[in-house]
């Protein structure tokens, strides 16, 4: 029987002989509550979480398009904003362009259209990725730009959000502006009759939970998720109490209405199949 320890680059594996053999990083992995290890392959084929305890690791937004977007009906839509450095924010742009070279993405936002069980929908999603899913002016411009053109094109809209970053510090006003512009959007959708699912996913905060991820018609959330506004420890610093175990966790929101349901990763997609299937679009007017 062998036993791991972790280098810096490698993880080497002792035999009980005392020869060591090194395996190349990246292919083991361990979950973060019950230390269960697995292999990358194991982690990917069960859409990262974990076999033994069901942790649920985060999720980069082009596999949540792939658990969610039947195979070959994704349509991206195109980014025409690009977003910069308004304020001169020390290190702001070159921390965007480090994002940037990391992920892969234009910002921390992708969106499209696409098929949920043979169901048409808009698909936003925010990735933890990319400077913690953070809202700027880019993330809150894309996705009022996608639920305009749900309440146009009369599509039922779901918002999956990775934004433990909340509204993006080093854009001050700017950002937090988005709050305010994204619910508007919402508002609208919901006038004209649209229903509107938020994914709150582990981490969710700040601005992003104070406006558009729990304004759904439905709050959905994965097990575990933290979901808050402030954190647990300024609360206790304010208001000098101790606050209750599992506090701002997915199943305390549950039980005290934030959340309207909490769905295991592996069954996400047919749960919101099955609720858009209830919340078929209405004839209201817009």
């Amino acid at each position: 029987m062998a036993w791991f320890k972790r280098e810096k680059y490698t993880i080497v594996r002792a035999e009980r002989d005392g020869k060591e053999s090194n395996i190349p990083s990246g292919l083991f992995s361990k979950c973060d509550t019950c230390s269960e290890m697995m292999t990358a392959k194991e982690l990917e084929d069960s859409f990262r979480v974990c076999k033994k305890c069901g942790f649920h690791f985060p999720l980069s937004s082009a596999d949540r398009v792939r658990l969610l977007i039947d195979e070959g009906t994704w349509t991206p839509r195109p980014a025409p904003v690009v977003g910069g450095d308004p304020l001169g924010f020390p290190e702001y742009a070159e921390k965007l362009k480090a994002a940037r070279k990391k992920t892969g993405m234009g910002d921390a936002v992708v969106t499209g259209t696409g098929k949920l069980a043979g169901l048409d929908l808009a698909l936003g999603i925010t990735d933890f990725a990319f400077m913690g899913g953070s809202m700027g002016s880019v993330v809150g411009e894309e996705l009022t730009r996608l639920i305009e053109h749900a309440t146009e094109a009369r599509l039922p809209l779901v918002l999956v959000s990775g934004s433990g970053g909340g509204a993006r510090m080093q854009e001050a006003i700017l950002s937090l502006m988005q709050m305010a512009k994204t619910s508007a959007a919402l508002a609208r959708l919901g006038r004209a009759g649209l229903p509107y699912i938020s994914v709150l996913t582990h981490p969710t905060g700040g601005g992003v939970t104070a406006s558009w991820a729990i304004l759904g018609d439905l709050n959905v959330a994965e097990p575990g998720a933290l979901i808050m506004f402030a954190g647990a420890r300024v609360i206790e610093q304010t208001i000098r109490q101790r606050l209750p175990k599992d506090f701002q966790r997915a199943e305390f929101l549950q039980e005290h209405g934030v959340v309207d349901r909490v769905v295991h990763r592996h069954k996400l997609k047919e749960t919101l199949a099955l609720m858009l299937s209830y919340l078929r679009p209405t004839q209201a007017s817009r």
